[in-house]
């Protein structure tokens, strides 16, 4: 499942979590965000017993996206034990992030 999370959120929910954590980082306003939107969303339900899903709003939270350098959007970074082992950035197809996330679940496995 997606959930939307806040820099209070961050380090608990993505950092200190044991699964690896893919976070999206968006905007709004964002054409680009919306199309990749709902392929976000149907891999996070696909992957929701391997992998945890969040969203961050990169405008709202920008100490964060500070934190990351999340200049563009959308942003796709993927977390493992408290590290980003992974990242996409702008608009990229659904088998690229397929390929991204079975990668980074392969290294887990490791």
């Amino acid at each position: 499942m997606n959930a939307s999370i806040t820099m209070k959120e961050f380090n608990k929910k993505v950092l200190e979590a044991k699964q690896l954590s893919i976070v999206q980082f968006k905007t709004d306003w964002n054409g680009a965000c919306e199309i990749i939107a709902p392929v976000y969303d149907d891999l996070a339900n696909s992957y929701k017993h391997v992998a945890n899903f969040f969203t961050i709003d990169a405008e709202k939270e920008k100490k964060v996206s500070s934190l990351y350098r999340i200049n563009e959007t959308p942003a796709i970074l993927f977390f493992q034990g408290g590290e980003m082992i992974d990242c996409v950035i702008g608009l990229i197809s659904r088998n690229i992030l397929i390929s991204k996330i079975e990668n980074a679940l392969s290294q887990n496995k490791q």
